[in-house]
């Protein structure tokens, strides 16, 4: 188990598993965060009895906060061991490229090449985000404080257009690096013939898309929100 582990292979196999992990967590914190649009077909936006305002609740409880340190352990695996494997690659193919990938299709994507820089857009702007919600959520209430308020959040973070154009350019990131990231992962388990690879890369879009057009649409939703557009 400990050679796996070590192994190109295991790392490989690693860096899956801690991807999947986060693509399941951003499933879930992208459609809390769409209730918020729900709420303004509805006119529940901003009520305590919202939809977003019951997610957010939800998400408040402690047994789900308890899982905040696994959710950083994760993003720290997958950081770490995304860097290792571009390092390794580096070395190795005396290129740039994530990490070794077997086909030729894999090979000549833009985001295989390039899912370190979009990593580190990724991170970057992630601490921007960090500071806008989780600090003034989470964070408050780790210390002894009171949550803000998550409507007021929303309208304040995003009723700055440059502060919206710059999420957006974060969530388009993020959809490149889930797209090809979903099937990648999939590829290091075995998964990796011509029928499964064809179809894996199709719904590798499909999870993508629909993560990133549901925190578009809150984001959107939360500007109009802000500026009096809609009501």
């Amino acid at each position: 188990m400990a050679n796996f582990l070590t192994s190109s292979i295991g790392k490989k196999f690693i860096q899956g598993i801690s991807g999947a992990f986060l693509v399941i967590f951003m499933l879930l914190h992208a459609t809390i965060n769409f209730f918020s649009v729900i709420d303004s077909l509805k006119g529940t936006y901003g009520a305590d009895d919202g939809l977003f305002k019951m997610g957010c609740d939800f998400m408040a409880l402690p047994i789900v906060t308890m899982m905040v340190p696994v959710l950083a352990l994760g993003f720290i695996v997958h950081i770490c061991y995304g860097c290792f494997l571009t390092w390794q690659n580096i070395r190795a193919r005396g290129g740039y490229n994530r990490y070794e990938v077997a086909s030729k299709a894999a090979a000549d994507s833009w985001s295989a090449k390039n899912m370190l820089v979009l990593g580190i857009v990724i991170l970057g702007i992630l601490f921007f985000h960090l500071t806008h919600f989780w600090a003034k959520m989470q964070l408050a209430e780790f210390t002894g404080g009171e949550a803000e308020n998550p409507y007021l959040l929303l309208n304040l973070t995003f009723g700055n257009i440059w502060v919206t154009l710059i999420y957006i350019v974060w969530f388009i990131a993020v959809f490149l690096h889930l797209g090809h990231g979903f099937w990648s992962m999939f590829q290091t388990v075995g998964w990796s013939n011509s029928i499964w690879m064809k179809r894996t890369k199709v719904i590798g879009l499909i999870v993508a898309a629909i993560i990133v057009l549901m925190f578009i649409s809150v984001a959107c939703n939360a500007y109009l929100q802000a500026n009096g557009l809609i009501g």
